[in-house]
């Protein structure tokens, strides 16, 4: 079937929009088009069936508490059924009962075809059709709509349903961005994801499985089944998801359900604390999670995996921020992948779309950048692509997709691609929300970006670089420790002064210890008789002060916190004082405490004589201090020096500027 019956098709249910103009807002058009075209669909594929699933089900009717589902799923030939006698077309003929047996036939579907249109609050759509006498009409129009399978194959069936569900996503531009990924974005995802494993798609009896922990709609899982379709049309292709938002969740199941998958294996719920698919393994996993979206509604699940399950559970490596979850649904999706055999058979592979935080965000240490560590040092991270800006409907902001893989090939062993492909894009004639670029794929003379990243990157990992293709500048190959640093503690020694003046006498009567003497307003004046003084080191300091106490017939108090109230209030920071000791080492000075990166492998001592003790020569690192991190800094790697323009040029642009302002004033006077 060509794209043009995919589109006669798609008009054809999308014109019901002709008949809710005005009962409906335009964004709710999709909330009735769409349920009634999974209606319709069902109802064509079960018309072969349908006599025999109503003599089966009258059969077993009488058998109290009977479960005979697997028998009717079997009658029917499919993984759902209807067990009624009922079509839309006696429904249309009779508007007066139209709402009430088409809550009949509602009632006799399979419990997992009645959730999806549930899901969709078909009744209430029903009830407000019915309301407006528009019910029988709309199903009309429905019945003179052909989906039977011999006209629409699955395969086919799926491209108009995501026509339908594409057009609903326009409307409702204010959500589209949260459930639905432009078609070309996936499609290019969808390309580095699974084109590395072109040839092995092509074997007789291939099945593969594909999962999405955050499918919304299913463009994603559609998308990879088309492209493993494309390599083998016999291949057997498994799609799973899984969605926290409800009507996301029924478009989804729908979708699949109408191409003959299992809608089964699209589960509801968050993937965080309520997994849909356990310890099940996928071949292929893909996801365009929500940017920044804040984890804190299953902290208490997600922080007790991790604390308790550890290696066992998904979360071990660590936690991000709690405002924003998105490697959160990378270790999920890696928790996934399939294990490799000593023959070097099976594992995985993954993409994820991010925002740039995931690259860089946390210090070494932090939950961020030991999951970072985690990939990279066990060798998943293949490859990430910049993408240009505003390419997604909800946000402006740079994208990027991380490629993950736990079979990396022999050449890609312990490297990381980087390409930068924020320069692929052509301007859409129409925004539709914040999307105001699009990927070129070649069609109508436009330039195939899709194509030429998708080839580049097959040539990046594959360590066979054309240094003629013009993108060649826009990759780069790093070894996994080139991500990696030493986030080492530089310390340098505290060194003060000692003086009496009205300031030091001020802390001294605000220290803790002194406020606690019986005599404390009497002590503070023995030594306010040393107004004026100074010394060079503590002991001369406390030598002097100790005297001055005792004169006034005080006791010097003993014990470390009093000497350390004593030390910080008279003692004042200088370069050229004393260096304070601490069991005869010197004592850091927190103030001057400074932190460097070292790139992981350099050593660290040989750092600190060539980088820092020329400047500060005594400076020492705190080795207990030290931590191992990493981070991506993406755009540092192809930032490209731009020279400012000369001051000639500006000068000459702002006279220019100037004389224009004063024209048009001049013209407003007149």
């Amino acid at each position: 079937m060509d794209s043009s019956k995919h589109t006669e098709l798609a008009n054809h249910a999308w014109s019901v929009a002709d008949l809710l103009r005005g009962d409906y807002k335009q964004s709710d058009y999709g909330k009735v088009i769409l349920p009634f075209t999974v209606l319709r669909r069902l109802e064509c594929v079960l018309e072969p069936t349908r006599d025999v699933v109503a003599a089966e089900a009258a059969k077993y009717k009488e058998l109290e508490g009977f479960n005979a589902d697997s028998f009717l799923r079997k009658a029917s030939g499919h993984s759902f059924y209807n067990t009624s006698t009922l079509t839309l077309k006696k429904i249309a003929a009779d508007q007066h009962t139209a709402a009430d047996n088409l809550r009949i036939y509602m009632a006799a579907f399979s419990q997992n075809a009645r959730e999806v249109l549930e899901t969709y609050e078909f009744g209430q759509h029903v009830k407000k059709l019915a309301d407006a006498g528009l019910l029988y009409q709309v199903i009309g129009k429905f019945t003179d709509l052909d989906l039977h399978p011999e006209r629409v194959s699955n395969h086919n069936m799926g491209y108009v349903f995501e026509e339908l569900i594409r057009r609903f996503a326009e409307q409702s531009n204010e959500t589209a961005g949260e459930h639905f990924t432009p078609r070309e974005v996936i499609k290019l995802m969808v390309n580095l994801l699974i084109a590395p494993d072109g040839d092995a798609l092509t074997l007789p009896g291939t099945v593969r499985t594909v999962m999405d922990p955050a499918c919304g709609t299913g463009g994603m899982l559609s998308a990879a089944d088309d492209f493993i379709k494309k390599f083998n049309e016999d291949a057997d292709v498994e799609l799973y998801g899984q969605e926290l938002n409800p009507e996301s969740w029924a478009i989804c199941r729908s979708d699949l359900m109408i191409k003959g998958q299992d809608p089964e294996n699209v589960a509801p719920g968050n993937s965080f604390n309520n997994d849909g698919h356990g310890r099940r393994r996928f071949d292929y996993l893909l996801a365009n999670p929500p940017f920044g979206v804040e984890w804190k509604k299953v902290k208490e699940d997600v922080e007790y995996e991790h604390k308790t399950l550890g290696e066992a559970g998904r979360f071990a490596a660590g936690l991000p921020r709690i405002n924003d979850g998105s490697l959160l649904f990378l270790q999920h999706m890696i928790s996934k992948m399939k294990p490799v055999d000593a023959q070097g058979k099976g594992g995985s592979r993954i993409a994820i779309v991010f925002n740039g935080s995931p690259l860089f965000t946390g210090a070494a240490g932090s939950g961020e950048s030991e999951i970072r560590r985690w990939i990279l040092e066990n060798d998943w991270l293949e490859a990430i692509v910049a993408l240009p800006d505003q390419l997604f409907y909800n946000t402006g902001i740079s994208t990027y997709f991380w490629i993950l893989t736990n079979r990396k090939s022999p050449d890609h062993k312990g490297k990381v691609v980087l390409l930068d492909a924020r320069d692929q894009w052509v301007k859409m004639r129409k925004s539709l929300g914040d999307k105001r670029k699009e990927l070129g794929d070649g069609a109508n003379g436009r330039p195939d970006h899709i194509g030429d990243i998708t080839r580049l990157y097959g040539e990046a990992v594959n360590a066979a670089r054309d240094e003629n293709h013009p993108m060649h500048a826009k990759v780069k190959v790093f070894d996994n420790e080139a991500f990696g640093y030493q986030r080492i503690t530089v310390e340098r020694p505290l060194k003060l002064r000692f003086e009496v003046t009205e300031e030091t006498l001020t802390a001294l009567a605000a220290a803790k210890p002194v406020q606690k003497l019986a005599d404390a307003d009497a002590f503070v004046g023995a030594v306010r008789t040393l107004l004026g003084s100074s010394w060079a080191t503590k002991s001369e300091a406390f030598v002097a002060m100790k005297d001055a106490v005792v004169a006034a017939g005080l006791l010097w108090p003993s014990g470390a916190p009093f000497a350390k109230a004593m030390r910080e209030a008279v003692g004042v920071r200088d370069p050229e004082g004393e260096v304070q000791r601490v069991k005869g080492e010197p004592e850091p000075d927190a103030d001057l405490r400074d932190f460097e990166n070292v790139p992981l492998g350099e050593d660290i001592e040989e750092y600190l004589k060539r980088e820092v003790l020329p400047h500060v020569p005594d400076a020492w690192i705190d080795h207990a201090k030290t931590k191992t991190g990493y981070e991506i800094p993406f755009t540092r790697h192809f930032y490209v020096y731009e020279p400012p323009r000369p001051l000639a040029e500006i000068d000459a642009e702002l006279k220019a500027l100037e004389a224009e302002i004063q024209g048009l004033l001049g013209e407003v006077t007149e």
